[in-house]
C-alpha cells in the first residue's frame, strides 16, 4: 500500500502502553524508524566531525584566544549535556516521535544561526541554541530505536545505528574542511541545514506515534541545577580571574550538585532516577562513557590545530585525515553489535578503550614536519579500530541494563555522560595545553635568544597556542624563530595531551573490567 506523504502507522495503545515491551508497530516501518534516529544522529556527529575542523578559521576571522574559543565547543556541550536528561523525559512524557520532530527543527534553526553569526558572541549563543535542540534530539533518536526493536533485535539495530551514523559523517570532515577552504567556516553550519529538513520529513512520513505519559511533572529546577553547577565548574577551570574567585565558584558548584542530587532523591519523578545507578552494569557503563569520550573528545578538539597549523594542511587535508577513523567505526560498528551475542561483555569493553588509549598514546609520536602516513596514520586507525569496540557494546549495555519503559531516560544519562566529558575534556586539556605551551615556548625563545621583549609578548599571548605569531614589524629572521618555536611548543603541549587521553580511556578499560563481573547476559 501507498502510504501518502505525512500518513503514519498507529500503534496498538494497549500494547504501546505497556513501556516494557517494544512499541509493536508494522513490520516494515523499522527500517525507517533506523533511517530517522540514523539521520537524527548524523545532525549531531556532524557537528561534532566539522565544527573542529572550523574552529582554527574561526579563531583566525574573530582574533580570539583558545581560551575564548573553547566556548564555540563548550557552550554547545555543556547545554546539550545539562538539559539532556530533561529531554529524555521530555520524550516519555510527550512522546519519543514529537519531541524528536521539535528537538530537529531547533536544532536547524540554531545552526543557520550559526552560520550567519557576525561575531563570537552571537555564534556562542547560536550554539547554546543548538545544544537545546540537541537536548532533545540525541536521546530521543537513540530511544525511538529502544522502543521500537525488541531485545533480541536490539543489539544489532543498535550496532546499524552506530555504524551507518557513522558513514553517513564519513565524508562530514572531508566535505566540510573542503568548504572552510573554499567559502570560509560558516559554510560547515550551512551544511547541516538540509539534513535536518530531510530528517523531518522523514519522521514525519513513517515514524509511528509513541505513547506518552502526561501525568508526570518536568523536573526542570533539576535541569536548571545541573547545568548551573556545571556553569560555575567550567568556570573556575577557564576563568583567568583571581585564585580566590576560582575556589568560590568550585566551592558553589559542589554545592549546587550536592542540591541537585538531594532535589532527584525526592522530586517524584526525578529527572535522574538514582536508583539506576543500584545497577554495577549501568554505573560502570556511564562511567566508562564519562572517560572514554573525554579522552575521544579531547584528542579530535586538539589535533586539527595540529595538522593545519603546525604541519600546513589545508582544512580538506585535516578533514580527509580523519576518514579511516570514520570508515572503520562506520563499518564495524554493526560487527560489535553483534559480537556482544557472542562473547563475553566485559571482555570487549575492558579490550576495546585499551586498544583506543594504545592509539592516543601514538599520536604523541609525531613531531614537526610530520608524514601522514608514519605519523597520524597508526594512531588514527588504532583509536578507529578501539573505539569501534567499545561504542556500539557500550550503548547496548547501557540501554540492557534498563527496562523499556525507562529507555528515554537510559539514553539521556548516557549521552549527558558523554556530552559532559566533552566539556570537561575541553576545558581542562585547554588550561592544561595553555600551561605547557607557555613553558614550552618560553624555554624555546630563550634558547633560540629571542630578545627578551619579544619573549615576554609572546609569552604573555601563550593562550594563543599554534595561532601565535610574531607582531608586525618584527624582522624575517625572529619571525622565522618564533615561528619554529610555536610549532615546538604545540608539538609538545599535543603530546602530554594525547598521553593524558590515553591514560583516561585505560582507566575505562579498568572499570570495564570490575564493574560488568556480574553484568547478565540476559539483558542484552
Amino acid at each position: 500500500m501507498t502510504i501518502a506523504y505525512g500518513a503514519r502507522q498507529p500503534c496498538d495503545e494497549h500494547a504501546a502502553g505497556r513501556r516494557d515491551a517494544p512499541i509493536p508497530c508494522p513490520e516494515r516501518d523499522k527500517p525507517w524508524v533506523l533511517a530517522t534516529a540514523i539521520l537524527g544522529s548524523s545532525l549531531a556527529f556532524l557537528e561534532g566531525s566539522v565544527v573542529n575542523l572550523a574552529l582554527p578559521a574561526i579563531q583566525s576571522d574573530f582574533e580570539t584566544t583558545s581560551t575564548e574559543l573553547q566556548w564555540v565547543i563548550n557552550a554547545y556541550l555543556l547545554v546539550l549535556g545539562s538539559f539532556m536528561l530533561i529531554g529524555g523525559s521530555l520524550g516519555d512524557r510527550y512522546g519519543l516521535r514529537r519531541v524528536f520532530l521539535v528537538g530537529t527543527a531547533v536544532f536547524g534553526a540554531g545552526t543557520l544561526a550559526a552560520a550567519l553569526a557576525p561575531s563570537m558572541s552571537l555564534l556562542i549563543a547560536a550554539r547554546i541554541l543548538q545544544g537545546i535542540g540537541g537536548a532533545l534530539l540525541v536521546p530521543s533518536s537513540l530511544a525511538l530505536v529502544g522502543s521500537h526493536f525488541p531485545k533480541e533485535e536490539r543489539g544489532r539495530a543498535i550496532g546499524t545505528w552506530a555504524g551507518a551514523s557513522a558513514l553517513t559523517t564519513a565524508a562530514g570532515p572531508v566535505l566540510g574542511g573542503w568548504l572552510v577552504d573554499r567559502w570560509g567556516w560558516p559554510s560547515v553550519f550551512f551544511l547541516v541545514v538540509p539534513v535536518a529538513i530531510l530528517t523531518i520529513i522523514v519522521c514525519r512520513w513513517r515514524v509511528p506515534v509513541s505513547p506518552v505519559k502526561r501525568g508526570n511533572r518536568l523536573d526542570y529546577a533539576g535541569g536548571l541545577l545541573l547545568v548551573a553547577s556545571l556553569a560555575l565548574l567550567i568556570y573556575a577551570l577557564v576563568s583567568s580571574q583571581s585564585l580566590l574567585l576560582k575556589v568560590a565558584a568550585v566551592v558553589l558548584s559542589l554545592v549546587l550538585g550536592a542540591a541537585f542530587l538531594l532535589h532527584e532523591k525526592r522530586f517524584k519523578p526525578p529527572m535522574l532516577p538514582l536508583r539506576l545507578f543500584s545497577s554495577g552494569a549501568f554505573s560502570g557503563a556511564n562511567l566508562m562513557t564519562l572517560l572514554l569520550y573525554s579522552a575521544l573528545t579531547g584528542a579530535l578538539y586538539f589535533l586539527p590545530f595540529n595538522l593545519i597549523q603546525v604541519q600546513g594542511y589545508s582544512a580538506a587535508q585535516a578533514g580527509a585525515a580523519f576518514l579511516p577513523f570514520t570508515l572503520i567505526l562506520g563499518f564495524g560498528s554493526t560487527l560489535a553489535g553483534d559480537m556482544i551475542r557472542k562473547f563475553d561483555p566485559r571482555m570487549i569493553l575492558t579490550v576495546g578503550p585499551v586498544v583506543a588509549a594504545a592509539g592516543f598514546i601514538t599520536l604523541a609520536i609525531p613531531g614537526e614536519n610530520a608524514s601522514y602516513v608514519s605519523g597520524f596514520l597508526p594512531g588514527i586507525l588504532i583509536i578507529g579500530v578501539g573505539m569501534t569496540l567499545s561504542v556500539a557494546p557500550l550503548t547496548t549495555v547501557v540501554m540492557g541494563s534498563v527496562s523499556n519503559s525507562e529507555a528515554g531516560i537510559a539514553s539521556g544519562v548516557n549521552n549527558t555522560a558523554a556530552r559532559i566529558a566533552g566539556v570537561l575534556a575541553v576545558a581542562v586539556l585547554t588550561a592544561v595545553a595553555v600551561w605547557q605551551f607557555t613553558d614550552a615556548i618560553e624555554l624555546r625563545l630563550q634558547d633560540r635568544h629571542v630578545p627578551r621583549e619579544l619573549t615576554d609578548l609572546l609569552t604573555s599571548r601563550a593562550s594563543e597556542l599554534a595561532d601565535l605569531k610574531a607582531p608586525e614589524g618584527t624582522s624575517e629572521r625572529l619571525a622565522a624563530t618564533a615561528s619554529d618555536a610555536v610549532a615546538f611548543a604545540y608539538v609538545r603541549t599535543f603530546r602530554l595531551l594525547v598521553v593524558i587521553c590515553g591514560l583516561l580511556a585505560a582507566v575505562s578499560g579498568a572499570i570495564a573490567w570490575f564493574s560488568l563481573a556480574q553484568y547478565d547476559r540476559k539483558d542484552e
